[in-house]
């Protein structure tokens, strides 16, 4: 035997029983066949990202558990495919029912709380909270803006409401972190079409600047409709576009090109600006320099008022 079995995440006791031996274990670790994740826990294969080896170590740490708990937080919002901007690998988040004790270890977090059956769910044979549980416990345990990015995300989705959300803080009572959890409904908005843009509101926020429409859309005299942008500040006449890069793969059409796509934004762009709108545009790296977007902003909005 060369290869262990196909799973992602290859088990000691399941690897035993298929025939393998210690020896030839720690040897597949020695050629890189195997990752070992943590005692008695592999990897088949070398991880592409950070979130799929994390999913591996949770599903191994989970196998491990001597007292089963419900995968929350951090690591069912990671199998629910939500983004998370900034919340740490580090540790797998396991919630338990009182009167169990919130400890855990190196690799573990363990949480003690309340939960209902509606409020978890089963995925590949894993109990886990459902996303509008995980967006909650997120909102109210993670930085404002961590928790915006999985809230718009979520909400964007579909796959939970403001109505939920709401509903699922309410029953819980005023547990730690709950008026956090509060600003953060407050404030989330499925028109955020990605991190940048959930991220981009957070910073408008934070300068002070004014909240922006999402989504504006730009029509002509006719009324048909030249595009959307990202944000708009209509008494100003300003949009504002969130540069990430996917976005022009979102663009493509079949048999179109990367660049025929920002070609095309560019003639779309031009004819907002010729409708009487001033564009402002800014990218990933610059939402980490707050100082460059508002100044850029600012001198929109002043072009856009003198009309």
């Amino acid at each position: 035997m060369t290869r262990p079995p196909a799973p992602v995440v290859l088990l000691r006791a399941a690897a035993l029983a298929e025939g393998y031996t210690d020896a030839e274990l720690a040897r597949l670790v020695r050629r890189n066949d195997l990752e070992r994740l943590q005692r008695g826990a592999y990897l088949s294969g070398p991880a592409a990202t950070p979130d799929l080896r994390h999913r591996a170590v949770v599903l191994a740490t989970l196998a491990g558990l001597r007292v089963p708990g419900v995968l929350s937080h951090g690591s069912a919002a990671l199998l629910h495919d939500l983004p998370l901007w900034r919340v740490p690998f580090e540790r797998v988040h396991v919630t338990r029912e009182p009167p169990s004790a919130g400890t855990g270890s190196r690799r573990l977090r363990l949480h003690v709380a309340r939960l209902s059956l509606e409020e978890t769910c089963v995925m590949d044979g894993v109990v886990l909270t459902d996303v509008t549980r995980t967006v909650i416990d997120l909102a109210r345990t993670v930085p404002f803006e961590s928790a915006v990015v999985v809230a718009d995300a979520a909400l964007g989705r579909r796959t939970t409401t403001p109505a939920r959300l709401a509903a699922c803080l309410d029953r819980m009572g005023p547990v730690p972190g709950s008026r956090r959890a509060a600003r953060v409904l407050a404030f989330a908005d499925g028109r955020s079409g990605s991190v940048g843009e959930s991220r981009s509101r957070v910073l408008f926020r934070r300068l002070g600047l004014p909240a922006p429409a999402l989504q504006v859309e730009v029509r002509r005299v006719d009324s048909t409709l030249v595009g959307r942008g990202d944000f708009g500040w209509e008494d100003v006449a300003t949009l504002g576009e969130f540069d990430g890069r996917i976005k022009y793969g979102r663009l493509l059409r079949p048999g179109q090109s990367a660049g025929d796509a920002v070609y095309e934004e560019k003639l779309r762009e031009d004819e907002m600006r010729d409708l009487g709108w001033q564009m402002a545009r800014w990218t990933w790296p610059e939402l980490d320099t707050p100082e460059v977007i508002r100044d850029r902003l600012e001198r929109a909005f002043a072009r856009g008022g003198r009309r």
